[in-house]
């Protein structure tokens, strides 16, 4: 990358002043011969919030064939207990009023989270994908400055063969008069 303008120029179809913050700092490391890649997983958690975790966790335990079979066990016991067990004295009698309001409430505060959580793993899903562009942005100009090292090997070499070709042309000139 001698001549950075028009390497940019070339292969972006833009002007230097045009490229966008990625573009620019991925020729940066690119001209630094620095890595770019990134573990994807730990950056984006670092930078997530306490209530972002949180989200996360009680999204990833509310969405598990655990906690459905665990609320299902759950509902069971409850209808047994009142109706066999607590027969005359149910804290809870038949149409199950205060089940249905716990299950509200719970609803109205999980979809929420839930929502929330998937937010985020949308987030984070542009994130890596940023990152992919910048991983594979930074290999198509290293791929694209090897071709020009070896265009230029090449130029070079043939350069010389045809000057060698030329060279011994004007031996064979003088030995076929001599």
């Amino acid at each position: 990358m001698h001549n950075l303008p028009n390497f940019v120029h070339l292969h972006f179809g833009k002007p230097a002043e045009e490229l966008g913050d990625i573009e620019k700092r991925v020729l940066a490391k690119a001209h630094e011969r620095k890595i770019i890649s990134t573990d994807v997983n730990a950056a984006f958690s670092a930078e997530a919030s306490f209530g972002e975790r949180l989200a996360d966790s009680i999204a990833r335990v509310g969405g598990s064939w655990s906690f459905i079979l665990a609320f299902l066990a759950f509902l069971v016991v409850w209808t047994i207990v009142n109706t066999v067990i607590l027969l005359s004295r149910a804290f809870d009698p038949y149409p199950f009023v205060f089940l249905n309001l716990i299950l509200s409430m719970l609803a109205a505060i999980q979809a929420p989270i839930i929502m929330m959580s998937q937010n985020r793993q949308a987030e984070r899903d542009r994130f890596e994908a940023a990152k992919d562009y910048e991983v594979n942005l930074k290999a198509e100009l290293e791929v694209l400055s090897l071709h020009q090292k070896i265009d230029m090997r090449v130029l070079t070499e043939l350069t010389a063969l045809r000057e060698d070709v030329s060279r011994l042309n004007a031996i064979l000139a003088e030995r076929g008069q001599a």
